[in-house]
């Protein structure tokens, strides 16, 4: 049974993330969305509120779970029996970065493998940094996020 992992902040989940999420879940026979929980950073969601969207935006997709972790991702991946951690590329630039990770992961567990999945070219310029930019500038969403988590999204980012 092939188990992959798919982690990041998801601050909030964008149509980006739930592509890579749709996709990866048509090639692996399971599928756990890691939210990662990183007490350096400021998240503007709740992790509570993350899993909440990640769950609404999944939930006909019976084979992908929400599942959190803090710490180094490879050992989160070997707590689910994960042998492949799915990372989503938009741009070459994301590339470097992403490579000196899976290198980094390699090296502290031999037994999981990095599987790098280009976003499709209609999302490949959406980040949920933009999304936030974006709504709080009173700009429209609609398109950038699922439609389940949408309104929660934006009155939360409007306040």
């Amino acid at each position: 049974m092939a188990i992959a992992m798919y982690p990041g902040s998801f601050d909030p989940v964008t149509m980006g993330h739930l592509d890579i999420i749709k996709r990866s879940a048509r090639i692996f026979d399971f599928v756990y969305v890691a939210v990662a929980v990183n007490s350096s950073k400021r998240p503007v969601f709740s992790t509570e509120q993350r899993i909440k969207y990640l769950r609404a935006a999944t939930q006909n997709l019976k084979n992908v779970e929400i599942v959190t972790f803090n710490g180094l991702l490879v050992e989160a991946a070997q707590k689910y029996n994960a042998g492949i951690i799915i990372k989503g590329l938009r741009a070459i630039s994301d590339f470097e970065y992403e490579f000196q990770m899976a290198l980094m992961n390699k090296k502290l567990g031999e037994d999981v493998e990095t599987l790098f999945m280009a976003t499709s070219t209609s999302y490949s310029y959406l980040s949920s940094s933009l999304v936030k930019e974006v709504a709080r500038l009173g700009g429209s969403i609609k398109d950038l996020v699922p439609p389940v988590v949408h309104d929660e999204i934006l009155s939360q980012l409007r306040g």
